[in-house]
């Protein structure tokens, strides 16, 4: 596995490991407060079928800070930037939370090279826009009490019978990210309207979900025409992670079923 980095459309230096030689490429996204490493199972797993890419989004993990103009479609952009540099021509684009409108602000302006997008716990409330005054109240709760705002988000995103190591690693990883940049994340999501782009889409759309959330598969389908899912049971916001091998498994079986080839992965 090989780390680089390139420069998003603003300047700001975007990391990210290369894996495998396919094709096709798997390029990994992942969500708020995290970063690429959450991916480290999948390079594993597909490099000997696929190119594998898993990126840092712009103030997260290894990547730069010093963004002006917060938001998802300069997330998208972050993403787009990384096939830029790779010269990757056909992509399928895999984003957990964030990174599922991510991915689709990023097959927007990738357009023939992206082959489909897969979110991964994500979208289960496709079609909202994001209420101002909710991300204003984050934001001030995350100010008065970092720590506890964290232990919050991860009791409601993670089972309570979670591995407690698993808990610990998230927690750690999450803790990394500045207040600054949080507060600002939050307050760019205001007012996204996270079914416009979806519209604009022209590729299928799959989800590999948890449980921990409902996933409404009948409203999703009123934005999204090509769109199927897998809700994995018993299993939170990190299937990745919480059950990396019934992910893998899950994850081969969508690809074959978009005919973007994988073989059975070997356990």
């Amino acid at each position: 596995m090989q780390n680089r980095i390139t420069n998003s459309f603003d300047g700001v230096s975007i990391a990210y490991s290369v894996s495998g030689t396919g094709e096709i490429t798997l390029v990994f996204i992942h969500g708020g407060l995290s970063d690429r490493s959450v991916w480290d199972g999948q390079h594993t797993a597909f490099a000997g079928r696929f190119r594998v890419i898993a990126l840092d989004l712009a103030g997260h993990g290894e990547s730069g800070h010093n963004r002006r103009e917060w938001g998802i479609p300069q997330f998208g952009k972050d993403v787009a930037a990384v096939n830029d540099a790779e010269c990757v021509s056909r992509a399928v684009l895999i984003g957990n939370s964030l990174g599922g409108p991510a991915a689709i602000e990023a097959a927007l302006l990738m357009g023939t090279r992206a082959l489909a997008v897969i979110g991964v716990d994500t979208f289960q409330d496709m079609g909202r826009t994001m209420d101002s005054s909710q991300m204003r109240l984050a934001e001030e709760a995350w100010q008065r009490d970092f720590d506890g705002s964290l232990d919050q988000m991860l009791g409601v995103l993670l089972y309570p019978d979670t591995n407690p190591s698993l808990i610990q690693g998230l927690r750690q990883l999450m803790s990394r990210m500045p207040l600054e940049t949080v507060c600002a994340m939050f307050r760019s999501f205001a007012g996204y309207d996270t079914g416009a782009p979806a519209l604009k889409l022209s590729v299928p759309v799959r989800y590999i979900n948890g449980d921990r959330f409902p996933t409404d598969l009948q409203e999703i389908r009123k934005t999204l025409a090509d769109f199927d899912a897998v809700v994995l049971p018993h299993t939170g916001h990190f299937p990745m992670l919480e059950s990396p091998l019934e992910f893998n498994r899950r994850l081969s079986e969508v690809l074959r079923g978009l005919s973007i080839g994988c073989a059975d992965l070997d356990e």
